[in-house]
C-alpha cells in the first residue's frame, strides 16, 4: 500500500505548505484533514494559482481555497464504483476514507482502469458437503451449484481476478473431482489453480497446514459459498495498512427480541421496552492473515478459524475487523440460494 502521508494538509494550513504537499506527493493533489483528521476537502495546484492571482500569499491560509464538497469512495466500494465516480467527477483521483472519515488510501483512475496481477494467494474453502442444500447437493458439491448461469465458486475466482488475484488454491473433500474437472488448472479463467485435498475434516484453519509452498505475504481465505462484491483489493490495503496479522470481514447482524423486554431493579419495574432490536458483528466468512499465523496452525488436524484468532488474540498479536456494507449472502440454506437466484443479476 502507498504511503501519502506526503500530501495530508490540515485544513489550517498555509499555501506554502499546501505546495509542499502537492509537490512531495507528485499526484497532483493534497487531502485536507479535520483537527480530528477527517478528509474534509482537496486542493490541486491549480486552486493554489487561481488563489494567489486574487492577491492571496504563500502565508495565507487555504481555508478559502480547498474544495469542501471532496468526491470521495469508501473502503468497501467496488472497484467498478469507484471508477464511476472518477469518471462521472471528471477526476483523476479520489480518496478512499473509512467507516469514520479517514483517509484509507488513495485511487489512480489510470491504474484503477488497468490490472495488474498480485502475487497474493486466496485459498477458497469448497470441502464443505452442503447438507443443508440438500437434495441440490446429492450428486453435486455445493461450489457447483449455479446462481445465474455459472456455479458460485465460478463467481467468487471471477471476482477475485477482476482486482489481480489470479492465485487461487482450492481446498476440496466432498465429490472433489467434479471441481478439479470443472476448473482445471483456471487457464480458461486467466487465474492459476491449484488444489489441496483434505481427506477428513480439517475446519476452515486446519487445511491451511496443507498447503505445500506457504505463501510469502499475507493472503485470502474465504468459504467458497459465498456471494459477495466486496473490494478485495481495499481489504488487503486495509490488513496491510493496520498492519494486522488477522483480519476478518464481519457483517452487521440485526435480532429482533419478539417481546417487551423488561427492567427490574428488584421487584420494582423501571423500563419497559417493547420488541428491542440488538445489533450484531457476525462473522462473514472472509479473511486475510499474515504468513505468521502458520506457526499457529497444527499439522492435519482440524482447527477452525475462529479458534485461531482466539489463539493469536492470546498472545497478543493484532487482530482487527473489516465491516462489510455491500452486497454479502452466504448460502447455507434452501432459503439462501432461493434468494442468491433472484438478486444476482442485480448485483453481478
Amino acid at each position: 500500500m502507498q504511503n501519502h502521508n506526503n500530501v495530508l494538509i490540515s485544513k489550517h494550513a498555509s499555501i506554502k505548505d499546501a505546495l509542499s504537499a502537492i509537490d512531495k506527493g507528485a499526484i497532483r493533489i493534497a487531502i485536507v484533514l479535520d483537527d480530528d483528521e477527517k478528509v474534509v476537502g482537496t486542493l490541486t495546484d491549480g486552486d493554489i494559482r487561481r488563489g494567489l492571482l486574487n492577491g492571496l500569499t504563500l502565508d495565507s491560509s487555504i481555508e478559502n481555497l480547498y474544495f469542501k464538497e471532496p468526491t470521495l469512495a469508501n473502503i468497501n466500494d467496488s472497484k467498478e464504483l469507484i471508477i464511476q465516480k472518477a469518471i462521472r467527477k471528471q477526476i483523476y483521483q479520489i480518496p478512499i476514507v473509512d467507516d469514520d472519515g479517514r483517509l484509507a488510501k488513495i485511487e489512480d483512475l489510470a491504474k484503477l482502469l488497468k490490472t495488474n496481477a498480485k502475487k497474493n494467494r486466496v485459498v477458497l474453502m469448497a470441502g464443505g458437503l452442503g447438507t443443508r442444500l440438500r437434495p441440490l447437493t446429492q450428486d453435486v458439491p455445493k461450489p457447483l451449484l449455479k446462481v445465474g448461469n455459472k456455479p458460485i465458486l465460478e463467481t467468487i475466482i471471477e471476482n477475485f481476478a477482476k482486482y489481480g488475484f489470479v492465485n487461487i488454491t482450492i481446498s476440496v473433500n466432498y465429490k472433489a473431482d467434479m471441481i478439479k474437472e470443472y476448473f482445471g488448472d483456471g487457464s480458461t479463467l486467466g487465474v492459476n489453480i491449484d488444489y489441496i485435498q483434505e481427506d477428513k475434516r480439517l475446519g476452515t484453519a486446519g487445511a491451511l497446514s496443507l498447503i505445500k509452498d506457504r505463501p510469502q505475504e499475507p493472503f485470502f481465505v474465504m468459504n467458497a459459498d459465498l456471494l459477495t462484491n466486496v473490494n478485495f483489493e481495499h481489504l488487503l490495503d486495509f490488513h496491510s495498512f493496520e498492519n494486522s496479522v488477522g483480519t476478518m470481514c464481519v457483517r452487521e447482524y440485526d435480532y429482533q427480541v419478539p417481546y417487551g423486554v423488561i427492567q427490574t431493579d428488584g421487584s420494582k419495574i423501571v423500563s419497559i421496552e417493547e420488541k428491542p432490536v440488538h445489533k450484531f458483528f457476525v462473522n462473514a466468512g472472509i479473511y486475510v492473515l499474515s504468513p505468521q499465523v502458520f506457526e499457529y496452525i497444527p499439522k492435519n488436524e482440524f482447527y477452525d478459524m475462529p479458534t485461531l484468532f482466539e489463539d493469536i488474540i492470546n498472545d497478543d498479536l493484532k487482530t482487527i475487523s473489516f465491516p462489510i456494507h455491500e452486497y454479502w449472502l452466504d448460502i447455507g440454506r434452501m432459503s439462501d440460494f432461493e434468494q442468491a437466484q433472484v438478486e444476482y443479476k442485480e448485483i453481478f
